[in-house]
């Protein structure tokens, strides 16, 4: 299969991506560097990550040229609104040492304050036009907010991220983006979010990683539950930006192109699926979240 995805505008995707989520600042740089070594071509990060500027500096250190990385960020909610959005690229842009980003997205929605979350949006389409980005899109926008803001702009996101792993598939959300002609990407690929308590524990929390129905197919390819879960995704037609800052599970993420699940185990992995969010309700913002301001350097 390839190993791109072609978006709505035509831009390529990597199929596969490092995540930096939850990287501390003082290991970004040396994962980004491994993996861009490991033949990683793809990075995701965001303001709020607070990691953008070792990004930068993993990019800056690798033997990998600026022109071959795809690097995707992400504006965050205390930067909504038309004016803020635009500063908000400046700023990422200054941390991340580029000219250019190549897909600018929209963090989250803002259910208490939609029209800016719009007004957003319509800063990331001047930004498309003018060149300061080569693809826009957004994260966690359910179907009904995804309609709203297709009521209200002129540019189809080219990506929605959303939590989507086993355990939680979200088949609306993947049939609307389908239907609207947006590319649907992976965050918690893997289900990192059933596993660590980054967004706090949960009675009954069960990890993706010890799911006997994962082993077994992974034992029959002789991969790991985490290849084979990401291998899923991409049959399914979604990249996927797993997190490691380990330089060997950061070569395993992207080893999966020399596999194939049969129908019948990617029937028996859509299976899985529980239909409990592990992450953030994106209808539901956390009054915190708007304690958080975006630092100018």
């Amino acid at each position: 299969m390839d190993h791109t995805f072609t978006l709505n505008n035509g831009v390529q995707l990597p199929a596969v991506g490092i995540g930096t989520g939850q990287s501390s600042p003082e290991d970004t740089a040396a994962a980004i560097e491994a993996a861009l070594a490991t033949g990683y071509r793809y990075i995701d990060t965001a303001a709020a990550y607070g990691n953008e500027r070792q990004v930068g500096e993993g990019i800056a250190r690798s033997a990998v040229d600026r022109s071959e990385v795809f690097i995707q960020t992400k504006v965050w909610l205390t930067d909504h609104g038309y004016d803020q959005t635009l500063h908000a690229f400046d700023k990422s842009a200054r941390k991340l040492g580029v000219e250019q980003i190549d897909l600018l997205m929209l963090h989250q929605p803002v259910p208490e304050r939609f029209d800016t979350t719009v007004d957003a949006y319509r800063a990331l389409e001047t930004m498309l036009a003018d060149g300061r980005v080569r693809a826009i899109g957004v994260c966690s926008f359910m179907p009904h907010r995804m309609v709203d803001l297709l009521a209200r702009t002129e540019v189809v996101p080219a990506v929605n991220q959303v939590e989507l792993h086993p355990y939680f598939t979200q088949p609306d959300v993947q049939r609307a983006d389908s239907e609207h002609g947006v590319h649907t990407q992976a965050w918690s690929p893997i289900g990192g979010v059933t596993f660590y308590s980054g967004f706090g524990e949960r009675p009954g929390r069960v990890s993706t990683l010890a799911d006997g129905t994962i082993a077994a197919i992974a034992e029959t390819h002789g991969k790991s539950p985490a290849q084979v879960m990401l291998r899923w995704h991409l049959q399914a037609g979604r990249s996927v930006v797993p997190k490691s800052v380990t330089p060997a599970r950061i070569a395993e993420n992207v080893d999966v192109f020399d596999f194939e699940l049969t129908a019948g185990e990617v029937g028996r992995l859509d299976g899985l699926d529980r239909g409990v969010r592990g992450g953030p309700d994106p209808d539901v913002t956390n009054p915190a979240r708007f304690e958080m301001a975006i630092p100018e350097d």
